[in-house]
């Protein structure tokens, strides 16, 4: 990647920083910093996975490039990209490059025909997170935390696919799993509409309700947790849960604008 795109890749990041989740803030500052550090590489590796500008070959130039770019931080070197300097090299990488592989597979990938098939993209794209988050507050790795973790993480990105599902359908993409979609008799046509169909609403519903059971199974994380790290999940939690009201408040109407 050329020095002119990391430098707007740069500038993206502190611009987005400035959007640090505000629930963050009460954070102490170590923590607060490297969880921001974290947020800010995050959302580098989207953009990089979203830029309209670039074709999909681009894109996935653009992403090996960062992704060769990331290893700097564990090899000892200095990252081209200024916004991976001030990530800690004692954070696992591992999740880093599931993210990237997620928005490799966003590149060909705009459709998901079952529910399985959907909770396998979250692997890549939203357990990741959580186990990033835990890891900056040093809580303990275990199956059991990062089960109850990748759960949560999942039920949050559903619940922001459901909010999102007419701003995607624009962008050529449906998370909605086709199989779902043909059970309750809904159609791609049917997303292009400026109201949700009963049909649909239904099924927004019924996916609403998938993604709470996943919430609240993964919520029994909370217990095991202490300190900040149990305030910031509970925040992340209050937060799906909210997604997930306004969803049922909106009757599944997720065409008409969406859901607060």
């Amino acid at each position: 990647m050329d020095g002119e795109r990391l430098q707007a890749r740069d500038l993206r990041a502190a611009e987005a920083a400035e959007n640090f989740p505000v629930a963050l803030r009460v954070l102490p500052a170590r923590v607060r910093g490297a969880l921001r550090a974290v947020y800010d590489v995050v959302r580098t590796i989207d953009e990089l996975g979203d830029d309209p500008g670039r074709t999909p070959a681009e894109r996935i130039a653009d992403l090996h490039a960062f992704a060769e770019d990331l290893s700097a931080v564990w090899s000892g070197g200095r990252p081209e990209a200024r916004v991976l300097r001030a990530l800690d090299p004692g954070l696992p990488r591992e999740p880093f490059d599931r993210l990237v592989a997620a928005n490799l597979q966003d590149q060909h990938v705009t459709r998901y025909g079952t529910w399985d098939e959907l909770l396998g993209y979250c692997a890549l794209s939203a357990g990741p997170i959580g186990r990033l988050v835990l890891a900056v507050f040093g809580v303990a790795a275990s199956p059991e935390v990062e089960r109850r973790s990748d759960l949560v993480c999942t039920a949050l990105q559903l619940l922001e696919h459901w909010q999102d599902v007419a701003e995607d359908h624009a962008r050529g993409r449906t998370y909605l799993p086709a199989a779902d979609m043909v059970a309750f008799g809904v159609t791609e046509d049917d997303l292009d509409a400026p109201h949700a169909s009963p049909a649909l609403r239904r099924l927004v519903l019924h996916e609403t309700d998938r993604a709470v059971a996943l919430l609240d199974e993964g919520s029994a994380l909370l217990p095991q947790l202490h300190g900040w790290a149990r305030v910031a999940v509970g925040g992340y939690v209050a937060g799906g849960r909210a997604a997930a009201d306004a969803l049922r408040r909106s009757g599944g109407d997720v065409l008409a604008a969406t859901p607060h």
